[in-house]
């Protein structure tokens, strides 16, 4: 009984964790592409900028789609759940950076052996577990269901 019990939240776990494995994925073809156009083909910094995101959301669904929630739906569908959930995790994320930022905290800032730690570093990290939190919940409960 206590293994049945148990297997809920194992399978949940390991579905996080391969959503982690995706997002830090994501994070490579995203920095990769940028790096790429800008540095080596010389495109402009912001169009590289906006090439390197596309690919990593396009990088994003197909890996959540097929090896996380290993759904069967239709393609279309799910991209536009994607990208709506895309969207309003990342206005989430950039709302907690706002308000962090626009508040005491955001002026907070300390050297760690030369490293500086602001607020609004800390803010963007908070605001970053925020969107893959809200993200991962919204894919699992909306996206692909």
């Amino acid at each position: 009984m206590n293994r049945i019990c148990r297997l809920p939240l194992d399978y949940k776990m390991l579905q996080f964790l391969k959503y982690c494995i995706v997002g830090a994925l994501n994070t490579v073809v995203c920095l990769g592409v940028i790096f790429v156009c800008k540095s080596l083909l010389g495109v402009n910094p912001y169009l590289s900028n906006i090439l390197g995101y596309g690919a990593g959301l396009i990088n994003s669904f197909l890996w959540n789609k097929q090896w996380v929630f290993k759904t069967r739906g239709g393609y279309s569908r799910e991209a536009v759940r994607f990208l709506v959930g895309f969207a309003v995790c990342y206005l989430l994320q950039l709302a907690v950076v706002f308000v962090l930022n626009s508040s005491p905290f955001g002026r907070f800032e300390v050297d760690i052996f030369g490293f500086v730690l602001s607020g609004y570093g800390i803010a963007t990290l908070l605001g970053n577990v925020v969107y893959t939190l809200a993200n991962y919940v919204y894919n699992r409960l909306v996206t692909f269901r």
